[in-house]
């Protein structure tokens, strides 16, 4: 069994069941981190219908959120979710802010004083990347 997130009719991803309760329960954790609608869900009947404008903005939201957590462990336990939603958001087109990560300064991580700033974002979005081709449908 599995199910299927789509926008406009067209399958993004068709994770397992297991996957996908697991993908949605952070989704409601996150929103609530971030105070906004993600644009994923809800599942009905085995469908997730995707809000593309909700979903652009939840995933700068969230990038922004993680990039400037000061806590190790929050961020651990974050980086897979978050690279999950910048693969889901490219998978479904949606224009993610690479470049305004790597250069704001409000990002704790990746501020000039951080010697490891740069190295952390290009493993996120090398993360993400390879997710989309595990997502891919």
């Amino acid at each position: 069994m599995s199910q299927y997130y789509q926008l406009s009719g067209q399958t993004l991803w068709n994770p397992s069941n297991g996957a996908s309760r697991l993908f949605m329960s952070q989704v409601t954790v996150y929103q609530a981190e971030v105070g906004l609608p993600s644009g994923i869900g809800p599942m009905e009947a085995d469908e997730c219908q995707i809000d593309p404008i909700a979903l652009e903005a939840f995933v700068s939201a969230l990038l922004a959120w993680h990039s400037e957590t000061r806590h190790a462990v929050m961020a651990t336990l974050s980086e897979g979710f978050v690279a999950t939603v910048l693969a889901l958001a490219e998978i479904a087109n949606i224009e993610v802010s690479w470049q305004a990560a790597k250069h704001a300064e409000r990002f704790y991580l990746k501020t000039t004083s951080d010697p490891h700033a740069k190295e952390w974002t290009a493993a996120l979005e090398q993360k993400s990347r390879e997710l989309v081709r595990h997502m891919a449908y």
